[in-house]
């Protein structure tokens, strides 16, 4: 069963603080975000080892190895997207339906264990990644036409899987 996409423009977050999760983008540099994340990364092994891995805890909710499979995938799409913002002027990021992708995958039916490591690999990637970054005022543009520099891309990304981990373990 689908879950309802969630449409919330979740930029925000940019200015103040998260309330559910208690992110604040405010309290750290975009610097920071790599190290943010390689934490982040770590974490989420541990929570593919639960013997509820694959058990949604309501209907409107995803299971914690469709949070993880989601999260891997939102590494692998914010590395993509650097790499545009590094090498293209002012790129418009194609679109990622991220619901949809969740049915197509397949989320709840993929190996934890697989899920755990190439979360942590892509986790990686993108951290390396961010530790290159040597102008951070590079632009790009989601489908929806928000705009971002590295920056805020940067402190913007960081909070997805921050507050996915929050969602798998509160």
């Amino acid at each position: 069963m689908a879950i309802t996409p969630d449409t919330k423009n979740w930029t925000w977050v940019l200015e103040k603080p998260c309330p559910e999760c208690g992110f604040d983008a405010t309290t750290f540099k975009a610097t920071d975000v790599a190290a943010l994340l390689r934490t982040n990364a770590a974490a989420w092994p541990a929570v593919l080892e639960g013997a509820d891995v694959r058990v949604r805890p309501d209907d409107a909710t995803w299971s914690p190895l469709e949070y993880s499979a989601h999260v891997r995938d939102v590494f692998r799409i914010y590395d993509y997207r650097l790499g545009l913002m590094q090498e293209q002027d002012d790129p418009l990021f194609p679109n990622w339906d991220q619901d949809a992708t969740a049915v197509e995958e397949k989320y709840n039916e993929q190996v934890p264990a697989v899920v755990a490591d190439e979360l942590v690999a892509a986790g990686a990637s993108l951290a390396d990644a961010l530790d290159r970054v040597t102008d951070w005022s590079r632009p790009g543009r989601r489908s929806d036409g928000v705009a971002f520099t590295i920056e805020t891309f940067a402190k913007y990304f960081i909070h997805d899987p921050i507050h996915h981990l929050y969602d798998v373990t509160k």
